[in-house]
């Protein structure tokens, strides 16, 4: 089963930032419908993404979410390890029998390149701030696409991708 937890937050945490910029307001039923996500999987994803201080938001009608610190402060490992918790990237399999030299080294061996993929995995994202990935959206978009749109709206793109 494919695991969307991380993408989606992503996604949210630099929709955030860009309603942020954009002097607009974000809330979770924006969030949804830009993410085309169930509003309640947003909910859910906020209750990390808000416990580890990457969001705060308001309640109320008028009530909205921001980022919980400067958008050059906020690491994509940041948003990964909030959401993910302590998931690991590979599972391996249980112990089995050692019945031969595989078998009997198979799990710890698997379990240390494991290990080793993660930790190269959160080392890149540790190098990239939620900064960095707006402005690298930005500066490679070609969608034409409004910066936030409006839920209501039924082609905040000017072209189709």
């Amino acid at each position: 089963m494919l695991d969307y937890r991380f993408p989606t937050a992503l996604q949210m945490v630099l929709s955030v930032a860009m309603a942020e910029q954009s002097g607009k307001r974000s809330t979770s039923a924006i969030l949804a419908y830009g993410l085309e996500a169930n509003p309640s999987f947003i909910r859910k994803l906020m209750v990390p993404l808000t416990r580890d201080g990457i969001i705060v938001s308001t309640l109320g009608r008028t009530g909205s979410i921001h980022l919980g610190r400067p958008a050059d402060q906020i690491t994509l490992r940041d948003i990964y390890v909030s959401v993910i918790e302590d998931k690991k990237i590979w599972a391996s399999r249980p112990e089995v029998p050692a019945r031969c030299v595989v078998s009997a080294n198979a799990c710890w061996y698997f379990k240390a390149i494991a290990q080793e993929a993660e930790e190269a995995s959160l080392k890149v994202l540790a190098k990239r701030t939620v900064a960095d990935a707006l402005e690298e959206l930005k500066t490679r978009d070609t969608s034409g696409c409004e910066a936030v749109p409006e839920p209501e709206a039924e082609t905040p793109c000017k072209k189709s991708r």
